[in-house]
């Protein structure tokens, strides 16, 4: 086994420790659109500690998920979910809303209106510019 893989076994065996609250916590829905009844798989939000972060981890179905790690594949419409995602009380789950509102609005004018009504704390801008997505 190489040492990449194992690297990345040790890794999701880490992020697998915090299923269950990260179940709780997003009512089994999708963190970023809501869905429910669909899997779900732990993300963490890059770039990721050298230990794996509850607050730095969220549910998301296979279409966000997908879309988020292929943005070639993207459907920008399905994106008008971070309409209330980036309301979020959940601070991982709004920054990952914020940072794929700002990839989405280099492209739609929707996107561009809602991402200029955001605000942020100090904290956050800072959070925000750490985000780093494929």
């Amino acid at each position: 086994m190489s040492r990449s893989h194992a690297h990345h076994q040790e890794r999701t065996s880490g992020l697998s420790i915090f299923g269950k609250d990260l179940v709780r916590r997003s009512g089994a829905h999708c963190e970023l659109c809501d869905a429910h009844r669909v899997a779900l798989h732990i993300y963490e939000v890059p770039p990721a500690p050298k230990l794996p972060d509850l607050n730095d981890c969220l549910m998301l179905c296979d279409l966000c998920l997908d879309q988020i790690e292929r943005p070639k594949r993207r459907d920008n419409n399905h994106w008008r979910c971070l309409n209330h995602a980036i309301w979020s009380d959940v601070p991982v789950v709004k920054m990952l809303a914020i940072a794929m509102l700002q990839q989405v609005a280099e492209e739609e004018p929707w996107a561009l209106a809602l991402f200029e009504q955001v605000y942020l704390t100090d904290d956050e801008l800072r959070w925000q510019a750490q985000i780093t997505l494929p």
